[in-house]
């Protein structure tokens, strides 16, 4: 579980990294599911927790996400599938049948999520402040995600080294219990 040291707001979603590192992708545990928290995934944070936003879905597009989508890119291609060398408008593109947020191919039914995504961070039509609000949102949760697991295995390194010195202290104890010993 990825625990954080300063308080947090409940119930915030932060945007995902729109690259993962090897060394990064050891990020800590969902507490929902279990599975690791990669820098790509889409968080949730409070209470001193990181989760999945949706664990099903980890790399799914936020609400804020959707938002600016809806708000500054639905009069233009967003998502390309490189299966059928499509380019494709929002309202073109297919939701999951069980009512996922994943963008799909109208063609071939790829997930085109991570290209609306990439879109959606370098189109033009978003104002410069807002796509670098976003871009520096996006950039939080990476460093976020890094740092949790940074702190996670300081405190690992802490414990063993706190159970080593506990268990030269029980040693010890032994040792001067033994008789002859005063």
């Amino acid at each position: 579980m990825c625990e954080l040291r300063e308080p947090t707001s409940l119930g915030r979603a932060i945007l995902p990294s729109p690259r993962l590192h090897s060394m990064e992708q050891q990020a800590c545990a969902c507490p929902r599911c279990s599975r690791a928290i990669s820098p790509g995934d889409t968080i949730l944070f409070g209470t001193r927790v990181l989760s999945h936003l949706d664990c099903q879905q980890p790399r799914l597009l936020s609400a804020e996400e959707r938002a600016l989508l809806f708000t500054y890119c639905r009069d233009h291609p967003v998502g390309k599938c490189i299966a059928c060398a499509g380019d494709f408008k929002l309202a073109e593109l297919g939701l999951d049948v069980l009512g996922f947020l994943r963008y799909l191919c109208p063609r071939c039914r790829r997930d085109l999520t991570d290209s609306v995504r990439t879109h959606l961070y370098g189109c033009a039509m978003l104002p410069a402040e807002v796509r670098g609000m976003a871009q520096a949102v996006r950039e939080a949760a990476r460093t976020l995600v890094k740092e949790t697991r940074l702190l996670r295995d300081a405190s690992d390194v802490l414990l063993r080294e706190a159970e080593a010195t506990l268990a030269s202290l029980r040693e010890a104890m032994r040792q001067s219990l033994r008789p002859g010993k005063v």
